[in-house]
C-alpha cells in the first residue's frame, strides 16, 4: 500500500492550492484520512481528517480556510488550502488508516509535498 500526494508548490500569500493523496495497493478499505505538516525547524503537526462519511476536522488555524474532502471511490482525499500564508509554508503529508486486511489496520503515511507561501 502507498499513498501518493501531489498539488505542492509555491504561491503568493492570499493564494490557493489543492493537494492530492490517492492511496494504491492491496487493501480492503480505508478508515479515516488526514493531513499533517511540518514546518521547518518544528515538530509534525496535525491539519485535518475526514471519516469515510465525510465528518471532517480542523485545526483551528487552518479552519474556515482550507477544507478537506475524499473520493472514497477513487481512494483519494483532498486539501483545498484558500487564503494562504506564509506560516503555511510546511512540507505536507497525507495520513491513512487502511484496513490491509480482515482485522488488520495500519496507519500509513504520503511522502510529502512542499508547499511554500511567499509574502
Amino acid at each position: 500500500v502507498q499513498l501518493q500526494a501531489s498539488g505542492g508548490g509555491l504561491v503568493q500569500s492570499g493564494g490557493s492550492l489543492r493537494l492530492s493523496c490517492a492511496a494504491n495497493g492491496d487493501f480492503l478499505s480505508i478508515d479515516g484520512m488526514g493531513w499533517y505538516r511540518q514546518a521547518p525547524g518544528k515538530e509534525r503537526e496535525w491539519v485535518t481528517s475526514i471519516t469515510p462519511g465525510h465528518t471532517a476536522y480542523y485545526a483551528n488555524d487552518v479552519k474556515g480556510r482550507f477544507t478537506i474532502s475524499r473520493d472514497n471511490a477513487k481512494n483519494t482525499v483532498y486539501l483545498q488550502m484558500n487564503s494562504l500564508k506564509p506560516e503555511d509554508t510546511a512540507v505536507y503529508y497525507c495520513n491513512a488508516d487502511i484496513h490491509v486486511r480482515q482485522y488488520i489496520r495500519r496507519e500509513y503515511w504520503g511522502r510529502g509535498t512542499l508547499v511554500t507561501v511567499s509574502s
